[in-house]
């Protein structure tokens, strides 16, 4: 995929970019979403440290997946595609809370101005198959603790995960 979704600040498109041009300078507000994948009642989550190939938040933890939809494609439909090629299996989503954020990254390489839909689901007993370009490693993390952890280490954490854990933990 090389074009984003250009939306305003309601989420509604405005027009469509490159996802390099909408990813560097002061960056271009786009639709993004992201993936939880929770197991036991969603007190764990499945988290990733993020491959050293990417250019924004290089082997930092982030939540399971996310990514960009296409033109035209539903955010679940996106959210299920992108969790089957990052993690290796795919799970039943839904839409959670949205929300905006704009972060520079701390490499100076890009920056992250994005219109984000949570997409959560719940995976008991899935076999995890990152695609290592994608994913350094992953893990199961207990969801308290996490929450705990970003706040004494933020820098460790994608800024998303920051903003949008405590967002989809609030709404059950």
């Amino acid at each position: 995929m090389s074009d984003v979704i250009l939306v305003n600040e309601q989420g509604v498109k405005t027009g469509t970019s490159d996802i390099m041009e909408a990813h560097t300078g002061i960056g271009k507000l786009h639709k993004a979403f992201s993936v939880y994948v929770f197991r036991n009642k969603r007190k764990e989550i499945l988290t990733q440290r993020r491959s050293r190939k990417k250019m924004l938040w290089p082997f930092v933890w982030a939540n399971t997946c996310c990514s960009h939809p296409g033109d035209g494609e539903t955010l679940r439909a996106a959210g299920e595609r992108r969790l089957k090629e990052e993690m290796g299996f795919t799970c039943a989503l839904s839409e959670g809370p949205s929300f905006v954020y704009r972060e520079e990254d701390p490499s100076g390489e890009g920056v992250e101005h994005e219109h984000v839909t949570i997409l959560a689901g719940n995976a008991e007993d899935v076999v995890v198959a990152p695609d290592p370009d994608e994913v350094a490693e992953y893990k199961w993390m207990n969801t308290k603790k996490l929450l705990h952890d970003m706040e004494e280490n933020p820098d460790v954490y994608a800024p998303w995960l920051r903003i949008g854990l405590p967002k989809v933990l609030a709404e059950k």
